[in-house]
């Protein structure tokens, strides 16, 4: 029984079922160029890339390369500071990990907004709250 390689590192049988899962299951626009790229360098002189082909191509790597674009843009409204703001005075719960490895849940409100290292942290009493680690926000 034959089986196919995944980039990621999974394999499968022909019937799908699964056999090694390694990796990362994402591809990203690098990974979408080395494709493209690695196809274009193994292509057939004789019969290259019909047009059509190698437009929609480019068109599926321009829309990955947005898509990451966007990924990205969403990632610094998050953090911006004017949603982190708005946070002054609501109640948030987090989750803490002490010395010991075990998890509390905690809850407070929050008096004000901290960026250090570029990233906004939440100051609840003496406690300094990742806004990315915040459970739940109450009124």
């Amino acid at each position: 029984m034959a089986t196919v390689a995944v980039s990621n590192g999974t394999y499968y049988y022909k019937n799908g079922v699964e056999k090694q899962k390694t990796g990362s299951s994402s591809l990203g626009k690098d990974e979408f160029l080395k494709i493209l790229v690695t196809q274009l360098s193994n292509q057939d002189p004789t019969q290259p890339l019909q047009d059509k082909e190698f437009i929609a191509q480019m068109a599926t790597f321009t829309s990955v390369e947005q898509l990451t674009n966007m990924a990205g843009e969403m990632k610094l409204l998050r953090q911006s500071i004017g949603f982190s703001s708005a946070l002054i005075g609501k109640t948030i719960g987090w989750t803490k990990v002490d010395s010991n490895g075990d998890e509390q849940n905690m809850s407070g409100v929050v008096e004000s907004i901290k960026l250090k290292d570029n990233k906004q942290f939440a100051l609840v009493g003496e406690n300094e709250v990742p806004v990315d680690q915040i459970t739940e926000i109450k009124n």
